[in-house]
């Protein structure tokens, strides 16, 4: 008897989610070679530089970075969580100081071979930070002085990407921080104020920015603003003198472009796909090469391995998501337990929305598919936030 409860007291990795987690890092360095094989910037290149193998490395990188998380109580990796919430807010700033400005957006920051996202590691660090801020006694956080600091909390980093401007990683602390606020017991009252104010101001922005004048038009970046156009079927040329007209309705179709051709690419792919590396969009140039391993690599995926392939990939990510909140409900304390919850919020806020850019269900906001799409930065923090929630897991039993 004793030897049978001390094999079922003794943590054990979270084997689903870990093997779910490798199969689509897999998936991703195949379908990252396949949608940059035909692409003449890197077919020349040796295979120790083409994208699919850094994307290994950083997964590698990763797997060792979550694994060691792993063996930190998290508890004792909270109290770091202040030191790490404003590390990267300086790193924020630094961005517009040194910052690498690559298609008028300074979202990066260059150290010679490698190049580093600050916003990625703002997510992980600001899911620590409220997580932290919010493990306290419910009673206080029916304090209204509580809810505005955590509201300070999350807006701080949102301003500061927004202002890079990276619209899609801005709008990804909205739904982690108000779930985990609600996680938390903060007053649904105030929450459902909240939401009603956000929405009621979403709606006038929208309005303003897609039939507002100019002269009355919110500030917006022209690609931003021809994504909602695009996005919402408005008329590029509505309203515009006749000269302007042919003008501008070619800049309509150079802008739906890569969404139209993302979606031919997913519908083209039938039940099986054309097989892998025989994608034809890709091939021909018609899925632009420059986004197909990053923001449009689901269409990659669909085009070559159809709707089978689409569908295991989603199932791969439901297996990521429901043991992640199978986590959260096993979790010894509030602070694991919220912590659960912002990590898997922002998993599913992720493949909503990128899935979502490449069905025209959302506008093009150029979030990254977690351990699909190229980008080493994102590949080591979803395996960092994996890493978070196998270290729940392992503890939720040593109480």
């Amino acid at each position: 008897m004793i030897g049978t409860i001390d094999q079922e007291s003794r943590p054990r990795l979270d084997w689903p989610q870990l093997i779910a987690l490798v199969l689509l890092l897999g998936i991703g360095a195949a379908f990252i070679h396949s949608a940059t094989s035909s692409n003449e910037i890197f077919s020349t290149r040796p295979w120790f530089r083409q994208p699919f193998f850094w994307h290994l490395v950083y997964g590698g990188i990763g797997m060792i970075a979550g694994a060691a998380i792993c063996w930190i109580d998290y508890r004792q990796l909270s109290r770091w969580a202040i030191v790490a919430y404003w590390g990267s807010i300086l790193l924020l700033l630094g961005v517009f100081v040194v910052g690498k400005e690559v298609y008028g957006a300074r979202r990066w920051i260059d150290f010679g071979p490698v190049q580093i996202q600050p916003s990625e590691f703002a997510k992980i660090s600001f899911i620590f930070m409220l997580a932290s801020y919010l493990s306290r006694p419910v009673e206080e956080l029916r304090q209204p002085k509580v809810f505005w600091k955590a509201i300070g909390l999350m807006v701080l980093p949102f301003l500061l990407i927004l202002k890079e401007p990276d619209l899609g990683s801005a709008l990804l602390l909205l739904p982690v921080g108000l779930v985990m606020l609600w996680a938390a017991g903060t007053p649904p009252r105030w929450l459902i104020q909240m939401l009603g104010a956000g929405g009621t101001l979403i709606v006038l922005l929208l309005v303003d920015i897609l039939f507002a004048p100019p002269q009355w038009q919110f500030k917006l970046e022209d690609y931003q603003r021809r994504r909602l156009l695009v996005y919402f079927g408005i008329d590029f040329a509505a309203n515009a003198p006749a000269p302007e007209r042919a003008r501008l309705r070619r800049e309509q179709r150079a802008h739906s472009y890569n969404v139209e051709q993302a979606l031919i690419s997913v519908g083209s792919g039938g039940w099986l796909g054309k097989g892998w590396n025989q994608g034809q969009q890709i091939a021909l140039g018609y899925l632009p090469r420059a986004v197909a391993h990053n923001d449009f690599i689901f269409s990659v995926i669909a085009e070559e391995k159809g709707f089978m392939g689409s569908f295991i990939v989603i199932s791969l990510y439901s297996v990521v998501l429901f043991t992640g909140i199978r986590t959260a409900a096993q979790a010894r304390d509030r602070l694991g337990r919220l912590l659960a919850v912002g990590v898997v919020t922002l998993i599913f806020s992720q493949v909503f929305i990128n899935i979502g850019m490449n069905i025209r269900l959302m506008p093009v906001t150029g979030v990254p598919l977690p351990l699909l799409s190229s980008g080493g930065s994102s590949v080591l923090c979803s395996l960092i936030a994996a890493g978070v929630l196998q270290n729940i897991h392992l503890y939720r039993r040593n109480y």
